[in-house]
């Protein structure tokens, strides 16, 4: 008797332990946590995702399918303590980096998660590296912990798929050049599909992924924070030739761009002396109309005589300087 008394006891200490002081939990800053009681998450009554701002970005057909329950969520702090019957959830809601070719089911894909490949509008197989930002949405931890099975491969398949189509549909920005642009300038403003026009958009090719992956929060309980593509890289039997094409190209604006700065001295130069000779035109009018202001007062104060002395004597100071006179004899 005292035997089974003491394996009850035994039995009555384990259960304590376990359930007793095993039941209390803490959580950290960076953690979230989910209650189950019998296998069903404790739900906000009557709400669903299409109730929260995590759902403005769906469209008519996605709200139908990517509805979920909201769940009370546990915020961080504690101790707090759960029944036997219940079981809690944690997650945490840091911000995460892996890169854009990681396939979490694959080790080995997109050349063991390093580069993705794509193929361009112009049937161009490309690699592109970089990196994205994600982090658990913490007001949809339902899809994230109930709704997929696992929440990273379904965003990084959809942000794959999001991202091949627009590279293959991609398409160069037209510039839209000056109206006093010459042809040259113009000429240099062809749209294209090339590699080299994914390059030149690297900003707009980002801002794009993160408009089109802003639902990843409604769909799968992630948020895609950012996307970086920070390289594209054709296949080797074409790098020599886009170099080559890029140094053409780098040649011919630096030539226009000494032209442009030589034609711009030139114009600068052609201001001034025009300037030069404006001043020089004006001071000679602004002397002759001092002469006549002057002359004039003479005329005034001396009358038709002093005006001929006054002649005279300018005419004597020119047969000062005259080296040569050339005198017409009347017929």
């Amino acid at each position: 008797m005292e035997a089974f008394w003491a394996f009850m006891a035994g039995i009555g200490l384990f259960l304590i332990i376990k359930y007793g002081i095993g039941g209390f939990f803490i959580l950290n800053q960076n953690e979230r946590a989910v209650k189950t009681v019998f296998g069903k998450a404790q739900r906000v009554e009557g709400k669903t995702t299409l109730d929260d701002p995590v759902s403005e970005g769906l469209n008519e057909t996605e709200r139908k399918r990517y509805t979920y329950p909201l769940v009370r969520v546990i915020k961080p702090g504690g101790p707090y303590f759960k029944m036997p019957w219940e079981k809690v959830y944690k997650v945490s809601v840091a911000t995460e980096t892996v890169n854009m070719a990681y396939d979490p089911e694959n080790p080995r894909a997109n050349h063991n998660n390093r580069i993705l490949d794509a193929v361009t509008k112009d049937q161009l197989n490309i690699g592109l590296s970089g990196q994205i930002r994600y982090r658990v949405a913490d007001n949809n931890l339902y899809a994230y912990l109930f709704g997929v099975k696992n929440p990273i491969a379904y965003v990084m398949g959809y942000f794959v798929s999001v991202l091949r189509e627009r590279i293959a549909n991609f398409e160069g920005k037209a510039l839209e050049a000056d109206e006093g642009a010459p042809e040259s300038d113009i000429a240099l403003t062809v749209q294209g599909i090339s590699i080299n026009d994914l390059r030149k958009n690297l900003r707009d090719l980002n801002d794009h992924m993160d408009r089109e992956c802003s639902v990843s929060a409604a769909r799968y309980g992630t948020v895609l924070e950012a996307s970086l593509i920070t390289g594209i890289d054709p296949p080797e039997e074409v790098e020599s030739a886009l170099a080559a094409i890029n140094t053409a190209h780098n040649q011919v604006s630096s030539d226009i761009s000494l032209a442009q700065a030589s034609a711009d001295q030139r114009i600068v130069e052609s201001k001034r002396a025009v300037e030069i000779e404006t001043l020089k035109a004006q001071g000679e009018i602004e002397t002759l109309e001092k002469l006549s202001t002057q002359l004039f007062d003479l005329k005034k104060q001396g009358g038709k005589e002093a005006l001929d002395v006054y002649v005279r004597n300018v005419k004597l100071a020119l047969l000062n300087q005259t080296t040569r006179i050339v005198r017409r004899q009347k017929q």
